[in-house]
């Protein structure tokens, strides 16, 4: 926020204010003053010990008194300095509370709309805009209206609505009582607009709304010793040592805005250890700074694509060579040598030519399926205009929630951050039946992202010789799974039948086929190799369907399942469990009692009490250093695991349980991409998720594809197997859409 005020505000001088430890003058006249703030989370607190060398740093001087809130400190500084007239005076602070302190001449107040990144200017005709009266008037409201987050009450019962129409027409609070007095509950009431009842409790309640105006009214006489400084903010800044915090706290993002605001140089940086190496130079090695990112990647799995400014700030130096000897360090010292070493840096080649190599479209077959989606869509448009009464914007969620909400008279429990009612696909999957319109809605979505995302966007992206070239994200996911962008191939939906025509517009060239392989049930035998459950193990080793089996278990022979809808909640249950389920979760996606899915859940574990132990040593794990483990050692971090909130420690326990099981899946396809390459360079053309895309001449799948085959299922040594096979299925035909098994 700091650096978004001198950026904005670019102004000469900055002070700041800050609340002192122990009680204030309010606190003594009234002590259920702000009694029902929350405490403050220890983790906050400890920060906010760290903010005022912050300030230091940037050359911002801190002031502060005794018994006195920040408020009053910025007031009285205000009231100081609004007398010199060669200074304009601009506050800066997320409180509105510092309305009142706006002077027409030169005071205006910098504050927050709905978030750091909107921010709003008042001066004193802003604030009329805004409520009808001048900077004066702020207090005078929260006389009567109150304010719920320093537990000043107000006149009880009253509303802020109320209280605007009352000092809109009357100016003040003393005013709208000598309105009161002279012409009676009733008049007022006429000439407000103002419920009769609610002037009679602002008429009854005088005390408590003078008392209340009192309290909110920020102090002017704070006793400080105030100067201007003599020096501007930016001649008193420390560069290093603001750089240094940056670094410290990980701050990489504002690191490049905070070198431009200060106006560094190299000389504010340590002597490069060689010509040529130093920040601002920009002849570093191409492949030399990809070693660097793959390092900043591997060791922080959260920055997907590092910049110089990431790989300075986390290898702890100013010198490019430095840093990546540090970084080299680091892997060492947290025994990240084989992911880095073995499967990150033999990776990148490897992705670098299937980029260059791309995939054919058929732009043909994308031009007759837009027509027909196009043609589908406009159908499902007219349907939802006949049930809606006429037509509106589909897309727009305000309109639609409307239409569902106000004309058609359904109902929804949830709403968005900005108070509308919930429009979102989950919300409205839940009121399907209630109406048609709900299944033409979720289908005009589906249509309609189809044709904006791939169907239409697809044909502009290929090149002379109809080939898209996606690129690849290395360590896309924190787990270490790749991402794929520009456009995004690994997205393309294959759970309707909608989505997954587009997969027929991939073809293979002339003379060739496309072959896909893909990693069977993977992360479910990887539970049974990382667990080392005998009974996942068992059924992996015997070859059967553990779905089939999960259900055998789970539900038993006295079922009234029939055996389809078993495996399909079995199925459910198995990954489920493997994402951190619990038990509230597995209810809703099962679509039964909390009874019956507490029931399954405890039967699942007693089935296979050894993966219930290992999940909790997961999040031991997490809870005691910090980060969970793949198969080949790679880590992934988990801020929120020791947080006091209750949600967010859950998410990291549900992450720290999933990491190590999707993060050794992406290292065992990185893994076999590597060592294919190696056998047949160029035939790779798509890797999305557990499965890989090649183009192979068609005279030579076979041959290639039992090769193939045999890499990926031998990727995991036998050593660290536990017995557990790892199954890859492959398929080949002239588009990604129509496959048929190898040999077939």
């Amino acid at each position: 926020m700091l650096v978004k005020i001198i950026n904005d505000l670019g102004p000469d001088y900055i002070v700041a204010a800050i609340d002192l430890p122990g009680p204030t003058f309010r606190d003594a006249v009234y002590k259920e003053y702000k009694g029902t703030r929350q405490k403050t989370d220890d983790a906050l607190v400890m920060q906010l010990k760290r903010a005022p060398s912050v300030l230091e740093a940037f050359g911002v001087p801190v002031y502060s008194a005794k018994a006195f809130e920040a408020d009053d400190v910025i007031g009285t500084i205000v009231e100081l300095v609004k007398k010199k007239k060669d200074l304009e005076v601009v506050i800066a602070s997320g409180d509105k509370d510092a309305l009142q302190l706006i002077d027409k001449e030169r005071v205006q107040v910098f504050t927050l709309g709905k978030g750091l990144n909107d921010t709003v200017m008042y001066d004193e005709a802003a604030v009329n805009a805004r409520y009808g009266f001048g900077p004066e008037g702020i207090s005078d409201l929260k006389g009567i209206a109150g304010d719920p987050s320093d537990n000043i009450k107000g006149v009880p019962g009253v509303g802020e609505g109320s209280a605007l129409k009352l000092l809109q027409k009357y100016g003040s609070l003393k005013d709208v009582y000598t309105a009161i007095k002279k012409d009676g509950v009733e008049k007022v009431s006429e000439a407000t607009g103002v419920q009769k009842r609610f002037v009679q409790l602002v008429k009854d309640n005088k005390k408590e709304a003078e008392f209340s105006k009192l309290l909110a009214t920020i102090r002017r006489d704070a006793p400080i010793k105030f100067e201007v400084p003599k020096k501007s903010w930016r001649e008193g800044a420390d560069t290093k040592c603001v750089l240094d915090m940056l670094a410290e706290f990980e701050f990489r993002a504002l690191v490049p805005r905070v070198r431009t605001i200060l106006g560094a140089s190299e000389a504010d940086m340590p002597t490069p250890s060689a010509p040529g190496e130093g920040l601002f130079q920009s002849n570093v090695p191409p492949e030399q700074f990809a070693r660097a990112q793959v390092a900043v990647s591997v060791l922080d799995s959260t920055n997907s694509e590092p910049s110089m400014e990431d790989i300075l700030c986390m290898g702890k130096s100013n010198d490019f060579a430095a840093a990546s000897a540090n970084l080299l360090a680091q892997i060492k010292e947290k025994h990240l040598e084989f992911v880095y070493e073995h499967i990150e840096l033999p990776l990148g080649p490897v992705l670098r030519r299937m980029e260059k190599r791309g995939v054919e479209v058929d732009k043909e077959f994308l031009k007759e399926l837009s027509k027909e989606y196009t043609k589908e869509l406009e159908r499902i448009a007219a349907r939802i205009y006949k049930a809606a009464g006429g037509e509106f914007n589909v897309s727009s969620p305000k309109q639609l929630g409307e239409v569902l909400f106000d004309k058609l008279g359904l109902a929804t429990k949830k709403k968005t951050a900005g108070g509308q009612r919930s429009t979102k696909e989950s919300e409205l999957q839940k009121l399907a039946g209630e109406h048609p319109i709900i299944e033409d809605i979720l289908a005009y979505r589906e249509l309609s992202k189809l044709l904006g995302t791939y169907i239409d966007a697809l044909p502009s992206l290929l090149d002379k010789h109809d080939r898209v070239h996606t690129r690849y994200v290395q360590i896309g996911a924190a787990t270490g799974r790749m991402a794929s962008l520009d456009p995004n191939l690994q997205n393309i939906p294959i759970k309707s039948e909608l989505g997954r025509r587009i997969r027929h517009a991939f073809v293979a060239s002339k003379g060739m086929e496309l072959v896909s392989f893909d990693y069977s049930q993977v992360e479910l035998r990887l539970a049974a190799i990382l667990s080392g459950d005998e009974g996942l193990i068992e059924i992996f080793k015997n070859g059967r369907d553990i779905h089939t089996e999960v259900a055998a278990r789970v539900f038993g022979k006295n079922s009234s399942l029939d055996a389809y809808e078993q495996r399909r909640r079995a199925k459910v249950i198995n990954f489920g469990i493997l994402y951190g389920m619990g038990v509230n979760a597995l209810q809703q996606s099962l679509s039964t009692s909390r009874k019956e899915a507490q029931e399954f859940y405890n039967q699942y574990f007693e089935t296979f009490p050894r993966l219930a132990e290992y999940l909790e040593e997961l999040k031991g794990q997490a809870m005691r250093v910090g980060y969970t483990e793949t198969l080949f050692g790679r880590r992934r971090y988990f801020d929120g695991i020791k947080s006091p909130i209750p949600y967010v420690r859950a998410s990291a326990e549900r992450m720290a349980i999933n990491a190590p099981l999707q993060g050794t899946s992406a290292d065992i396809i990185k893994l076999a991409m590597i060592e294919i390459d190696k056998q047949y360079p160029d035939i790779l053309l798509l890797q999305v998720h557990d499965e890989l895309v090649f183009e192979i001449k068609k005279d030579k799948v076979q041959e290639y594809s039992a090769t193939i085959k045999k890499i990926m299922e031998a990727v995991v040594p036998d050593a660290k197997r536990r017995g557990v096979p790892i199954v890859v299925e492959g398929k080949a035909g002239k588009n990604w859409g129509e496959m048929h098994p190898i040999g077939k």
